[in-house]
C-alpha cells in the first residue's frame, strides 16, 4: 500500500483530501505544520508528499529544502497560491508538480500515482529500487533502511531483489527457484524458506520493514513495497 504524507495548515483539507485518498487505497497521514510533517518522516517514510505552501511558521519552500535532506520520494505542492513566481520556485526547490486549489480529487489521485510509478522507474534505471523507507543499490549490493544498512548474506539478498522486482506480485516457490537457481526441485523449497525467514527476520529489525515481506501459505512469498 503505498503511503502519502498530506501536509497543510486547513484541518478541513486534510479531512476531505485524506478520506478521498484512503477510498483509492492509499495509507494517508496528515500534518498540519511543515515542521510536524518533517518529525514524521524518518519513521513513516512516505511515498509521496503533498504539500501546501502558506503555513504558519516554516512554508512549504523552505520545507522542501529540509525534506530533500530526508528523502527524494516526489514532493507536489498543492496551494492557493497561482503567481508564476510561485509556481517557479516551486519547481526549483524540487518538487515534481505545482497543483493550484481548488483541485478536482480525482486529478490529484492520478498525478500523485503518476508520480509515484514514474519515481520508481527512475530510480530502477538508475541501479537504485527504492520503497521508503527501504533502498536497494544494485550497483554495489547494499540494503538500506532509512539511511543505516542492512547486513544480508548473498543469498538473503538475492532472495530479496527477486522479490522486490516483483513488487506486490505473489512469486511461487517454484517462480523464485527459478529466478535464482535456474531451475527448482520440491528439496529447494526449504532452502527458500529458510533464506525468507533469515531475511524476514533482519528486516523486521527496522521500523517499516515489519511486513514488507508476506508470507503467502503454501505458495510463497509477496514483497509490499
Amino acid at each position: 500500500m503505498d503511503r502519502i504524507l498530506l501536509v497543510d495548515d486547513d484541518s478541513e483539507v486534510l479531512y476531505v483530501n485524506g478520506e478521498f485518498l484512503r477510498g483509492k487505497g492509499y495509507q494517508v497521514k496528515t500534518a498540519q505544520s511543515a515542521q510536524e510533517a518533517i518529525g514524521m518522516l524518518p519513521e513513516f517514510m512516505p511515498h509521496c508528499i503533498v504539500l501546501d505552501v502558506m503555513m504558519p511558521g516554516m512554508d512549504g519552500f523552505e520545507a522542501m529544502k529540509q525534506i530533500r535532506m530526508i528523502t527524494q520520494v516526489p514532493v507536489l505542492f498543492l496551494t492557493g497560491r497561482t503567481d508564476e513566481a510561485d509556481r517557479i520556485q516551486g519547481l526549483v526547490t524540487g518538487a515534481v508538480d505545482y497543483i493550484v486549489k481548488p483541485c478536482s480529487l480525482e486529478e490529484l489521485s492520478l498525478r500523485i500515482q503518476v508520480h509515484i510509478t514514474r519515481y520508481r522507474g527512475v530510480t530502477g534505471q538508475t541501479g537504485i529500487l527504492e520503497f521508503p523507507p527501504l533502498r536497494i543499490e544494485l550497483l554495489n549490493h547494499r540494503v538500506f533502511c532509512s539511511g543505516e544498512e542492512i547486513l544480508l548474506s548473498n543469498k538473503e539478498y538475492e532472495l530479496l531483489i527477486c522479490l522486490a522486482r516483483n513488487n506486490r506480485k505473489v512469486m511461487t516457490f517454484e517462480e523464485i527457484g527459478k529466478e535464482l537457481l535456474g531451475g527448482y526441485i520440491d528439496a529447494d523449497r526449504r532452502n527458500i524458506m529458510m533464506n525468507a525467514s533469515r531475511l524476514r527476520k533482519k528486516m523486521e529489525g527496522f521500523v517499516g520493514l515489519e511486513n514488507m515481506i508476506e508470507t503467502v501459505w503454501g505458495k510463497g512469498y509477496c514483497f509490499k513495497g
